[in-house]
């Protein structure tokens, strides 16, 4: 299973379309999950173009968000456990508190994002990924997703790209 992992659009109801570089990519991946601040339920939309979409909301989604997907979310997919969080609170690193939102179902790969920083690094046997922002590099040098396979393993990879057109 092949899976695009965004995280941070961060876009409004104006937006038309999502970088080109983002839609090429995502093309042909079987599920989009994103780890929450989309911003607007337009974003949704664009997603469920190239493909079926879930994910959470982030601490600038609105309330319709909101309920459709909720601040955490847990799946089971290709046999395997995928949590899925936004990241945002105090005390802690935004990959701690990741973390620590799964203590107990100690999921096999942690998605998350508020950072907009992609970070990706096995942590006491979870995958913990962060797939940075593909509209939204704030300080960071490119823009950025993620892939993310299922097979025999997990396999976990950030794209970068420099132009958001």
């Amino acid at each position: 299973m092949k899976i695009g992992v965004i995280s941070d659009t961060h876009l409004t109801d104006k937006v038309i379309k999502l970088p080109d570089a983002l839609v090429e990519g995502l093309t042909g991946v079987d599920l989009i999950l994103h780890a929450g601040d989309w911003m607007s339920p337009r974003v949704i939309d664009l997603l469920e173009r190239i493909a079926p979409c879930s994910g959470v909301a982030g601490n600038n989604d609105g309330q319709e968000i909101i309920e459709r997907f909720g601040r955490k979310r847990l799946l089971t997919l290709d046999g395997y456990r995928i949590g899925i969080v936004h990241g945002d609170g105090y005390r802690q690193t935004t990959e701690e508190r990741a973390r620590a939102s799964f203590l107990e179902e100690r999921p096999d790969v942690v998605i998350f994002g508020h950072s907009h920083i992609p970070y990706v690094q096995l942590v006491d046997g979870i995958l913990m990924f962060n797939p940075g922002s593909p509209t939204d590099k704030r300080k960071q040098p490119r823009f950025s997703y993620g892939i993310l396979e299922l097979n025999e393993q997990i396999h976990a990879q950030h794209v970068f790209y420099d132009n958001k057109a």
